[in-house]
């Protein structure tokens, strides 16, 4: 199997939503399912269907999410020794050339990836254009509207 970036953040939230699954709603569904079985007849109780499709997707997440940090490559970026390159986990503020607007990305892998909090998956089209690029240099963005310029104003490892 395949390595799987993760930021150390990252790789924080997935544990968590994992012990929260185990600990929280594993047993929160056993007692529906509990409580469903206690009333009867069970070909005809909307509950216990209900608690048993619950059941199913608590412990699909559970082994979906226990799979990835098996196979996670945990990377702390502020631990990264990269010279001003632009590598997996830096965050990188750009300056669109043509307008002049400034914007901060983190590149992260794919399950991190939230644009509102401004990380870009990996496998996006500007973090694939941002790759091994340094201060100075001009980064090409294939965007749905058409190619857009960023000058690479900083590279941070925090």
């Amino acid at each position: 199997m395949s390595k799987v970036p993760l930021t150390t953040i990252g790789a924080e939230r997935l544990r968590q939503e994992l012990h929260n699954l185990k600990t929280v709603q594993r047993p929160s569904v056993i007692a529906a399912i509990s409580e469903a079985r206690a009333q009867g007849d069970l070909s005809e109780n909307a509950e216990y269907d209900a608690a048993k499709e619950r059941q199913a997707f608590v412990e699909g997440r559970i082994q979906e999410l226990e799979g990835k940090l098996g196979s996670a490559q945990i990377i702390d970026p502020r631990s990264l020794n990269a010279d001003g390159r632009c590598v997996f986990a830096s965050t990188v503020i750009l300056e669109d050339v043509n307008n002049g607007d400034v914007v901060t990305y983190q590149i992260v892998g794919e399950d991190e990836a939230n644009i509102r909090e401004r990380k870009v998956s990996i496998s996006s089209p500007i973090a694939r254009a941002l790759i091994g690029k340094y201060q100075g240099d001009i980064a090409e963005v294939q965007a749905p509207g058409g190619v857009r310029e960023y000058e690479v104003v900083e590279v941070q490892y925090i």
